[in-house]
């Protein structure tokens, strides 16, 4: 049994080039597609089940035709993690599970008008649940709307996802510690800063958990474009990596 993670997409709401500028990394993106980042985002495989984490990629309906995956898993309702549901909801067909955090607000009409996908599977803190033989545990983050990170766990392999989020709630670093993560794919939106941001971490306040944490891989996302041009002249610590579109974690 394996579990793959792919990530569709490692950019902030900003997206990377951002619109405008013309800093060094924007204008390499332009020129470079590998180095784009479309909305933060992820496919997860196991065996043969699909699980699409997050939706904000607005094309998602031409990624991913009907049949190609088995669910939504929501980190929470903000537009950039959802706007590809948007269109597809009015698709025909068999109704789609969307799992996430029970925010009643939701995303605009979301929850209104859902058309084929089916809201109701909402999951609570830290109350495992499974998905086809994977089993997922929600973890609460730091961020300005309700939003869950996930363990996602096989029976020899286990990973975390933790984005969007400013640092983390000692209750999940706690968890996190007693269910040590084989990789654990983080916000890090930011370039190295002497306070903590608002809504998402910087580079020192993820080496900071991780000293803690003690993940051997550490993958990187929702990087802004600051951050690239910082990484740009500076190399990561050992043990971390910037994540990329496209990029694959196979665990076995």
């Amino acid at each position: 049994m394996s579990l793959t993670i792919t990530l569709t997409g490692t950019g902030g709401a900003q997206l990377v080039p951002v619109f405008g500028c013309d800093c060094a990394a924007c204008r390499r993106a332009r020129l470079q597609e590998n180095y784009r980042r479309r909305p933060c985002s992820a496919a997860v495989k196991f065996n043969d089940a699909v699980t699409l984490l997050d939706a904000g990629i607005p094309h998602l309906m031409d990624d991913w035709p009907a049949g190609s995956f088995q669910q939504f898993l929501l980190t929470h309702y903000h537009m950039d993690h959802v706007q590809g549901l948007f269109p597809l909801r009015w698709g025909v067909g068999a109704t789609i599970p969307v799992y996430g955090p029970p925010d009643e607000a939701g995303c605009d009409d979301l929850f209104k008008h859902p058309g084929i996908l089916d809201f109701s599977h909402t999951v609570e803190p830290f109350v495992a649940f499974e998905l086809q033989g994977m089993r997922v545990t929600p973890l609460p983050l730091n961020h300005s709307k309700l939003t869950f990170g996930y363990l996602l766990e096989s029976a020899h392999s286990r990973v975390a996802w933790l984005s969007d989020t400013a640092g983390l709630p000692d209750k999940t670093v706690k968890f996190l510690l007693n269910n040590r993560p084989q990789a654990m794919i983080i916000d890090c939106s930011h370039e190295p800063r002497d306070e903590t941001p608002r809504n998402h971490s910087d580079l020192n306040t993820v080496i900071a958990l991780n000293e803690t944490i003690g993940c051997p891989q550490v993958v990187l996302t929702h990087i802004s474009h600051q951050l690239d041009v910082w990484m740009m002249d500076n190399p990561l610590p050992e043990g971390f990596e910037a994540g990329y579109d496209g990029m694959v974690l196979a665990l076995d």
